[in-house]
């Protein structure tokens, strides 16, 4: 098995890339095995900030590492949050404190203006001077909803409206959820570049 450093300490997403690369003879482990801060995220968009802690594992372990970087697009506030989704209210933000701006900045925008789409970007990298880093981008178009639903999830779930299934993206099925969010359609790129990438190698 080929170790890979997953530059994240997020345990939910630890478990979905375990889950989809132990087929491709892949072990995927946390940073947190090896050290313990974040790489600083200085890049302007979701691109970026994918290579910078992907580039920042690989320079800490010596190992091939893949990082992503995700976050919600909503057409009304000319793509904000954005990159800035996960401190959208603040350094310290708790996803509620998230979600409570977003419905605030929303306050009065009809339905039909409240369009959105989460955004994944996947990096994977051979080293930290890997000139040709993997990259996968996914997107999962919804609508922002006015109050919360559902309890699964995390970030902005509960106020994602996903048109094609008729609830909130925190009420769907994990496995369902999985299958046809950003992250799942990014990784879906991934696993069929990184099968062909080891055939080669």
């Amino acid at each position: 098995m080929k170790k890979i450093v997953l530059a994240s300490g997020n345990a939910g997403k630890l478990r979905e890339f375990q889950q989809l690369l132990s087929g491709c003879g892949f072990e995927v482990v946390p940073q947190s095995d090896f050290f313990s801060e974040n790489a600083e995220e200085t890049g302007l968009t979701f691109v970026e900030n994918a290579i910078i802690k992907a580039r920042y594992a690989c320079a800490k372990t010596g190992l091939p590492a893949i990082a992503d970087d995700s976050g919600i697009e909503v057409d009304a506030l000319n793509g904000r949050p954005g990159i800035y989704s996960a401190r959208y209210a603040g350094e310290a933000a708790r996803d509620a404190d998230n979600n409570a701006k977003l419905l605030q900045e929303l306050h009065g925008v009809p339905a039909e203006k409240r369009t959105a789409r989460y955004h994944a970007v996947l990096a994977f990298m051979r080293h930290a001077e890997d000139p040709t880093p993997i990259l996968c981008h996914g997107t999962w178009e919804g609508v922002i909803l006015t109050e919360p639903r559902g309890d699964g999830g995390f970030g902005y779930d509960p106020l994602f409206f996903v048109p094609t299934h008729h609830c909130a993206s925190a009420e769907l099925d994990k496995a369902e959820k999985n299958r046809i969010s950003h992250r799942g359609k990014a990784m879906q790129e991934l696993l069929q570049k990184l099968s062909t990438f080891m055939g080669k190698h």
